[in-house]
Parts: C-alpha cells; structure tokens; sequence
C-alpha cells in the first residue's frame, strides 16, 4: 500500500471524531416493546394461516368424500355413465330386469 493519504479515510475520521448525537433515555425500551408487539403479530398471522390451510384441506377431504360416487345397483349392473370409469368402450347394455 502506498504512504499517500486516502480522503476517503480522512473524511471518516473526521465523522467519527464529532459528537455522537444524544440517544433518547426511553429509546431501548420503546424498540423493544415495538419489536415484542411485531413478533406477537406475525406469529398471530402465521397461526392464522396454517389453521386456515388445515380448515381447506378438510373441506376438501371432506367434499370429496361426499361427492365420490358410491353407488352400488342392487342388481349387480354397473354402467360406464360415471366420471371414474377407468375405460370408455361406450354404453354397456344393461341386462333386463327379472
């Protein structure tokens, strides 16, 4: 490094041997009490939300179970009219009924 003066040192030098400005005496416990408050609000918000998450995940475990057909013929038919069936080979004749 060379011997020659930096000004960019110089001037934080300078800056730095002025007086510091006076801290208000209440300022430690007014960020504190803020920081506490923020904390307390954004752990409030993310319970919120995984509540709100588990409350949509069983609404829809729910609606899909109440909206799975699950009907069973009596007589044993079965057709392939309904959104599950797994391959559409068209209307399967429906034998007659006794």
């Amino acid at each position: 490094m060379s011997g020659a003066p930096n000004r960019r040192d110089d001037e934080v030098r300078r800056l730095l041997d002025t007086p510091h400005p006076m801290v208000p005496a209440g300022l430690v416990a007014v960020a504190t009490v803020r920081g506490r408050r923020t904390v307390r609000r954004r752990r409030f918000a993310h319970h919120v939300l995984w509540v709100l998450l588990l409350a949509a995940v069983a609404a829809g475990i729910a609606l899909a179970v109440m909206a799975w057909p699950d009907h069973h013929d009596p007589a044993g038919r079965t057709g392939d009219d309904t959104w599950w069936a797994p391959v559409s080979m068209g209307r399967v004749p429906t034998p007659p009924l006794p």
